[in-house]
């Protein structure tokens, strides 16, 4: 979910940072002595970070190394970003640590500035703000292999699931729609890529959103690829998505796919596949999907809208280096 954990998790100043660090007796951790990330002598003048003081350290777990690689999961893809951990907590609450991070770039005098989160007993999430995000040494793991195994809905590119990517999407949202330009160049730059239409339909805001993602299954049922003409058939009347316009709607994009509109609309309506709606739905929640477009690289979770384009190629390189697949592209070599 994080192409810049500044973002989710937020961003203070050093000076801020380190009020909040604290005192404490310090509880050495087994692990290496704590070293600059990312960061070679001759691309930076001097280290921009300040010195490392072990008294900020009085919490076990997690170790300074799984942190590391934690942020190296979400930042490595970023060959100018730089990180040090710098403290790493007990808090009132049993088990749970507090982390802060520096944060700067390569760059001559470049800013320095931090972002703390809390990482839960389990070791298995990281809280910063209102948000719970994977956390550990390999943070996505665990919904890859979800994803793999739940994410149903119409696919393209290539039939293995090595570069799993999962579109969590909803036919009434305008920024889906404006997605879908993204996506399908990412089919055309990943020829590895597995890619899957999610349907993750807002019902709160979206009244026909729920309808569409129904009508939606049955025609993928009927011919996986026809659902593709289908979205775009919807996606390209989305005004037509209210009361008393939204039936001809979409049974004019299963006109436009091919398919008979009334057998698809009998289908819509049954209970099995309003299940599969909901069980649709309830898949986004459980993985941390609070938004659309969603895409989930490996289990790897971007705001598709928020992330250049450029950029959301480069983390779909670098994820699949670190799951060690093929995406299929020419594309340079990230680092490692």
């Amino acid at each position: 979910m994080m192409a810049s954990l500044a973002v989710v998790l937020g961003v203070a100043t050093v000076a801020g940072a380190q009020t909040q660090a604290g005192t404490g007796a310090a509880a050495k951790q087994a692990t290496p002595p704590l070293q600059l990330q990312n960061l070679e002598p001759s691309t930076v003048p001097k280290d921009p970070f300040p010195p490392v003081n072990q008294k900020y350290f009085t919490a076990t777990s997690p170790t300074v190394d799984t942190v590391n690689t934690f942020l190296k999961s979400l930042w490595g893809y970023d060959q100018n970003r730089i990180w040090r951990v710098e403290a790493i907590q007990k808090t009132q609450a049993p088990d749970v640590a507090k982390v802060i991070v520096f944060v700067s770039d390569k760059s001559a005098n470049a800013k320095v500035q931090s972002t703390a989160f809390f990482v839960t007993p389990d070791g298995k999430h990281a809280i910063a703000g209102d948000t719970v995000i994977p956390f550990g040494a390999t943070p996505f793991a665990d919904a890859r292999q979800t994803l793999e195994q739940h994410a149903d809905g119409a696919w393209r590119g290539a039939p293995g699931k090595s570069l799993l990517l999962v579109e969590f999407a909803d036919l009434e949202c305008p920024h889906c729609k404006d997605a879908q330009g993204t996506m399908n160049q990412l089919a055309k730059d990943f020829p590895n890529a597995h890619i899957v239409f999610q349907p993750f339909p807002l019902t709160e805001i979206h009244p026909y959103a729920f309808k569409a993602a129904a009508y939606g299954y049955c025609v993928e049922k009927q011919n996986n690829d026809a659902f593709f003409s289908y979205a775009d058939g919807v996606f390209n009347t989305q005004s037509g998505l209210a009361e008393g316009t939204a039936d001809d709607t979409l049974n004019n994009a299963v006109k436009q796919a091919g398919l008979d509109p009334t057998a698809i609309g009998a289908c819509a309506n049954s209970q099995a596949t309003k299940d599969q709606v909901n069980a649709s739905i309830k898949l986004a929640q459980d993985l941390g999907v609070d938004q659309t477009p969603m895409l989930a690289v490996n289990g790897h979770l971007l705001p598709i809208s928020a992330v250049p384009y450029e950029t959301l190629k480069t983390i779909i390189t670098y994820q699949a280096q670190q799951d060690g697949v093929s995406t299929g592209a020419t594309a340079p070599t990230l680092g490692k």
